[in-house]
């Protein structure tokens, strides 16, 4: 069901570099430069005939004909009131533990005294509006409700608005479980839209909703192009790619637990990838012998699991030891990554490319996707190596304040004035030269 890749021996002593190893191991096609030339017309059709067009559109993409984009109170208030109380506790649980966690990245304004007079101070300000995505396809996520608007409501964003499929099911609205997460979180401003026309809905603003300086939320690969399509525009937390799971296991990891959590996984998308990276063949060949009978006991199989383990992006890596263990999930950068191996904790603090990491027995990955308090909207395709998963800090906009006397410019006045000259830009120092007369003070 799933393949193998050796590369014990020499095979990794030929792959000393990270894009090198990163070449070696499996992932998922995903093209989104493709799809941007798809979703390019799409958006600049919303750019101009705006609610229309995304009326339009819903009928094409969603089945369903409706009579307005924006979700009305009536209908948050009646998912709410709908909505089974153990799944309102369950979302209840996760609100208030990622409240917890991203309370504490709140940043406060610094202050550096550079030398007496001079100082600069870092302001930490909000994104005035941000546009929230909910993706509505094969599974519905409230999840991802929260963990897009936790963070920016902590961030202290003050306008938010939130846009999820139309569902023929129910009537042209979202899924009801998603209007309900909006109510319990106070999102009062929601949209019956989806795919790259919700980026565009944002972007652009439209006569119903008012334009978003940033978007974020998951969503497939023609949500993926039309970030694209739009960063400069806008802000966007990532291209967020299909879901990736690597667990980094020994001889100590329980096979039953690897096999589970590379299912856990695999049920997002027939392209999610699953990623075992151990040193032990004994092990290997264990999780082998699970996934079949756990596969068959569960749902989702034909028409994702079964696709996605036997995909491209998904293996079992074999290695020699645990150094190259984290030599090969350091060149993945994996979205999750579970250490499961003798002494997790040491192991996990390691790793140097990972979305989140999930450590030991008792945290899988299905943990941070719900209830951690930790942020499931992470780096996919091996951005990792590069960026970060979403927190407080993505929607606040670092300023700094300078403020310098008199006196602490004209200590370093000439300074100034040599180096604009260095870079043949005059006009540069004749700005401080004019605050002294044209005479720039020495030291």
């Amino acid at each position: 069901m799933i393949s193998r890749i050796d590369l014990r021996g020499d095979a990794l002593t030929e792959f000393p570099s990270g894009a090198a190893l990163r070449a070696l191991l499996p992932r998922a096609d995903f093209d989104v430069a493709a799809a941007l030339e798809k979703v390019r017309p799409i958006c600049e059709d919303v750019h101009h005939r705006g609610d229309a067009a995304l009326i339009e559109y819903a009928e094409k993409f969603d089945g369903v004909r409706l009579e307005q984009v924006r979700v009305p109170a009536a209908a948050l208030a009646e998912a709410l009131a709908g909505l089974d109380p153990e799944v309102r506790a369950a979302l209840e649980e996760s609100i208030r533990r990622a409240r917890t966690v991203h309370r504490a990245q709140r940043r406060a304004p610094h202050t550096t005294q550079v030398v007496p007079g001079g100082s600069v101070t870092e302001k930490w300000v909000p994104v005035e509006r941000v546009g929230l995505y909910a993706p509505g396809g094969r599974s519905v996520y409230p999840s991802s409700v929260i963990m897009n608007a936790v963070p920016a409501q902590e961030a202290g964003v003050e306008s938010m608005a939130l846009a999820s499929p139309p569902q023929a099911d129910f009537g042209g609205l979202p899924h009801p479980t998603i209007l309900a997460a909006c109510a319990l979180l106070g999102i009062d401003e929601v949209y019956a839209v989806g795919g790259a026309q919700a980026v565009a809905m944002f972007a652009y603003g439209t006569e119903s909703c008012a334009a978003a300086n940033m978007v974020t939320g998951p969503g497939n690969i023609w949500v993926a192009a039309a970030k694209r399509y739009f960063t400069g525009r806008i802000g966007i937390d990532t291209e967020a790619g299909p879901t990736e799971i690597a667990v980094l296991a020994d001889d100590t990891a329980d096979p039953a637990h690897v096999a589970a959590d590379l299912i856990s996984q695999a049920e997002h998308d027939p392209l999610a990838a699953a990623v075992l990276v151990t040193d032990s063949v004994a092990l290997a060949d264990a999780v082998d012998k699970e996934l079949a009978p756990q596969v068959a006991a569960t749902k989702h199989v034909e028409d994702r699991i079964v696709p996605a383990l036997s995909g491209r992006q998904s293996a079992i890596v074999l290695v020699d030891g645990l150094e190259e263990g984290l030599r090969v999930v350091d060149a993945y950068g994996a979205e999750h990554l579970e250490i499961q191996t003798a002494d997790a904790t040491a192991v996990a603090d390691r790793v140097k490319n990972a979305g989140a990491i999930f450590v030991g027995p008792w945290a899988p990955v299905s943990l941070g996707d719900y209830c951690a308090g930790s942020n499931h909207v992470l780096p996919t395709g091996g951005c990792a190596c590069h960026s970060s998963g979403l927190s407080v800090q993505s929607f606040l906009r670092g300023i700094h304040i300078v403020d310098y006397s008199r006196e602490a410019l004209a200590d370093v006045a000439h300074h100034v004035v040599t180096l604009a000259e260095a870079e043949d830009l005059p006009a540069h120092g004749a700005a401080v030269k004019a605050r002294f007369g044209w005479k720039v003070p020495t030291t």
